[in-house]
């Protein structure tokens, strides 16, 4: 590993972490650097335009080249070319806002986002990150990764977002082991307050997860008991096609035979 090239990635990781401008002390703190060697990283990548400085505070954000970048990982995704018409037809199938999503780290990041088909004020979540153990669409990859790479996202503390997250890796390996058997994933208030979801695992040619799809809303429509039997089997339906797509066979969609109504409440 090439040690300047490790540090630049990780100033951008912290810029793009939350907070929206950040001064070299503040960084050289959070990456135990020292303010020069930050200041020199700084320099280069704002020579590259992947980061600007605020002239009037000397602060940094992220600068246009990041944008850029990230508008040609998007079209270079095959499962988000692959998967914006199947989530256009299940969102005016089932009225909600649709999402596909990727594993990053320990996060789920959003690929594409299909909007609830009616003339509700909506914002676009393309890129957002949720943590991958307090959403659905994490779930529901994880829940088919190996045991070996299931140890390693536990092995790191997990954040409570809400009253309602998970936290404890045995209260997380239980709602994974239920999502595989069931063949999808749900999420009552765990990352939001209020929100919830129900995702189901795309795979590829070669049978592994390579990402999710699934409706989010309000918990209080999304998980009623009718809503979400209905729900659910839309939203694997629509994975199911999607895996197909890619390539994948029935037989290499660990879980999905087991997809139906929910079993119990959560």
């Amino acid at each position: 590993m090439i040690q300047s090239v490790a540090r630049a990635a990780r100033i951008l990781h912290e810029l793009g972490s939350g907070s929206p401008t950040l001064g070299v002390t503040e960084i050289g703190a959070r990456l135990d650097l020292a303010k020069p060697t930050v200041h020199g990283l700084l320099r280069t990548l704002e020579q590259c335009g992947l980061v600007s400085q605020d002239v009037a505070t000397g602060r940094y954000s992220l600068g246009p080249g990041v944008l850029q970048l990230g508008n040609a990982y998007l079209a270079g995704s095959e499962l988000r070319a692959r998967s914006m018409l199947r989530a256009a037809g299940l969102a005016r199938q089932v009225n909600e806002a649709v999402w596909v999503s990727v594993l990053v780290d320990d996060t789920v990041m959003v690929v594409h986002h299909e909007f609830r088909p009616d003339d509700a004020v909506q914002i676009l979540e393309v890129g957002a990150t949720v943590p991958w153990h307090a959403c659905a669409l994490g779930n529901a990859i994880v829940a088919n990764l190996s045991e070996a790479e299931v140890d390693g996202l536990l092995a790191h503390p997990l954040r409570a977002l809400t009253g309602r997250t998970r936290t404890q890796p045995e209260a997380v390996r239980k709602a994974l082991a239920t999502a595989q058997d069931r063949g999808f994933a749900i999420e009552n208030q765990e990352a939001n307050v209020g929100d919830g979801g129900i995702a189901a695992p795309v795979y590829d040619h070669s049978g592994r997860a390579v990402g999710s799809l699934g409706v989010v809303g309000p918990a209080e429509r999304l998980l009623a008991r009718q809503a979400r039997t209905s729900l659910s089997r839309a939203v694997v339906e629509t994975a199911r096609a999607v895996s197909r797509d890619l390539g994948a066979s029935r037989a290499k969609q660990p879980g999905l035979s087991h997809a139906g109504p929910p079993r119990r409440a959560d």
